[in-house]
């Protein structure tokens, strides 16, 4: 990346790419150095697919907060962004859904300003594409507990 500020985004489209100006303004205003956006935290709409998604993601993002001593409402958002020097500092060793409890691990670990943003969310079901299942809850319970105590 040779920008200012990474995005990371999944490319399903759940996530609406015309939010991104309000995902930049904490880092445009020098008031953060990472942002990571919420479904949990207002933004726009949102649509209502899987109950035990939503609580699985909770469990993990508690989890996740327990581990790092950060209170994010929804770790595992695919809405991340960084200024490039803040991603620079990280090797990312995890794919699928393991990368965002990994970069959550390691950004806590850094003396960066973090700040949350609420985004609207347009889920998908599993018939219109879905892939996340519960191995990847348990990898990513896995991920959390790994970068904690062995990193």
């Amino acid at each position: 990346a040779t920008g200012d500020i990474v995005v990371i985004q999944d490319a399903d489209l759940e996530y609406d790419p015309a939010e991104l100006p309000a995902l930049i303004r904490p880092i445009e205003k020098n008031q953060a150095d990472v942002v990571f956006g919420s479904r949990f935290t207002g933004g726009g709409a949102h649509r209502v697919v899987y109950y035990w998604h939503m609580l699985g993601n909770k469990l993990l993002t508690t989890l996740s907060n327990m581990m790092t001593n950060l209170n994010l409402t929804d770790m595992e958002c695919c809405y991340k962004l960084f200024r490039r020097e803040v991603l620079e500092q990280i090797s990312i060793a995890e794919d699928r859904f393991g990368v965002e409890p990994e970069l959550t691990a390691k950004v806590s670990k850094l003396n960066v300003r973090i700040y949350e943003v609420g985004i609207s969310y347009h889920g998908r079901t599993y018939g219109e594409g879905k892939k996340i299942g519960w191995r990847d809850g348990l990898r990513a319970v896995y991920t959390i507990l790994k970068y904690r105590l062995c990193r």
